[in-house]
């Protein structure tokens, strides 16, 4: 696969990509009414017809079929589209691009894997994701502090984030250089902790260097057999215990990257706020995911991408029959209650097309004003950000999009988002 270009000027790359450049990326100081054919009211699970926000500064101020519009005020006239929250990505990569990964995070220095995430945050922004979680930098380091920072502070254009520093891995484990020639001492694309104390001690040292929340990997390779799925756990219940206790401790969360049992259900004990990818949940994690309300993130988008890009037939046959058991297994999580988020783990695959996560959801069995609601309501409480983005509504910051056509009967519109603004500034229309 061709790998994306690390070394053309960001000036260059934003002007020809059509991004629109905003004077210190900071809000109108003139309010703008946006109309629209249709606007989603995500919490009434209904559209408004016609649609219309009035936003002030970086916050809306108005919704309805109609809203005031002041002396002065920008009207921005989206014809027959809809209006919709922001959309969110609770699984991201900023760090990944496609080709082969182990390689890439050791052949491509820090800087130049920095400047990688800048372009991949812009492109994921301006495919309308407004909010994102980014799940490890793989190798990077703190290194999505200076990114994250960087976008907040308004000097380059990418969605809001909450970051996770270097995931945190056992020695031998999922993300851990393995196959390599020991004597070169590859390192590995995640933090060592082997114990408890050593968790500990990673957690807050991530936390120093910026850290949002811990992401930690749970379980490693995944194998089939005799139809199922079998997983090995890396930390025992006690062990992902302490890391939840040490993250509570300075009000912040634990992730995990889990496959399968028994270490999902550890997870789920140990009382983690997310289950990434989340293969396979017994009935015991399932119900204690719905007690204390700890979201699942499918990532059937990854799943789907190695399936169709696996370098051999056998790879390929392998990625298909994981594929398939779990989406089966995701009918049962949804029959069954457990709160979903949506997450597409995008970076092994191109930046800015993860909304073919909401397709396959819905392909999968959920309905698209439930998937919407994973993805805006539970997202915004995933990141954090619950009653400030993930709705439209006064008071919340405007973060908006516009798709064509009605995403309620078709979620695939999603894909072609052509209007987007974030904290009231327009960055595409």
């Amino acid at each position: 696969m061709i790998k994306h270009s690390v070394v053309f000027p960001l000036a260059i790359w934003l002007a020809l990509s059509g991004f629109i450049p905003a004077s210190g990326q900071t809000p109108s100081p003139h309010p703008i009414a946006l109309h629209a054919a249709r606007l989603l009211d995500i919490k009434n699970g209904r559209l408004l017809k016609p649609g219309e926000i009035l936003v002030q500064g970086e916050r809306i101020v108005e919704v309805g079929t109609s809203v005031k519009r002041p002396a002065g005020a920008e009207v921005i006239d989206l014809g027959d589209r809809t209006l919709v929250p922001g959309l969110i990505d609770a699984h991201i990569h900023l760090f990944l691009h496609p080709g082969a990964e182990d390689l890439q995070t050791v052949q491509e220095s820090v800087p130049q894997r920095t400047i990688t995430a800048l372009l991949a945050a812009r492109d994921d922004l301006m495919a309308g994701f407004t909010a994102e979680r980014d799940m490890g930098t793989e190798g990077a380091g703190s290194a999505d502090t200076a990114v994250r920072n960087a976008i907040d502070e308004g000097r380059v254009p990418g969605p809001r984030l909450r970051i996770s520093g270097n995931a945190i891995n056992i020695l031998g484990g999922h993300e851990d250089a393995i196959n390599y020639n020991p004597e070169q001492h590859v390192l590995p694309n995640a933090t060592y902790a082997n114990n408890a104390d050593e968790l500990v001690t990673v957690i807050r040292q991530q936390f120093k260097e910026g850290a949002d929340f811990i992401k930690i990997y749970e379980t490693g390779p995944d194998t089939i057999r005799d139809g199922r799925q079998a997983t090995v756990y890396q930390y025992t219940e006690p062990e992902l215990s302490a890391a939840v206790k040490e993250a509570a401790r300075v009000g912040r969360r634990v992730a995990v990257h889990a496959t399968g049992e028994p270490g999902t259900l550890y997870a789920a004990q140990a009382g983690v706020v997310s289950i990434d990818h989340a293969n396979q949940l017994g009935d015991e994690t399932m119900r204690l995911m719905r007690e204390k309300q700890i979201f699942a993130v499918p990532t059937f988008t990854i799943f789907e991408y190695f399936a169709d890009h696996a370098a051999t037939p056998e790879q390929g046959a392998h990625e298909r029959q994981m594929l398939d058991l779990h989406s089966q297994e995701f009918k049962k999580q949804v029959a069954a209650g457990v709160p979903m988020a949506v997450g597409s783990d995008v970076g092994p695959f191109p930046h800015g097309t993860q909304a073919r996560e909401f397709v396959l959801m819905v392909k999968y069995g959920m309905s698209p004003l439930a998937v919407l609601q994973a993805d805006l309501l539970n997202g915004s409480k995933l990141l954090g950000w619950d009653g400030q983005i993930g709705s439209l509504e006064p008071g919340y910051f405007a973060d908006i999009v516009a798709v064509p056509g009605d995403p309620l009967q078709d979620v695939s519109v999603l894909q072609n988002v052509a209007f987007v603004m974030k904290g009231g500034v327009v960055y595409k229309k």
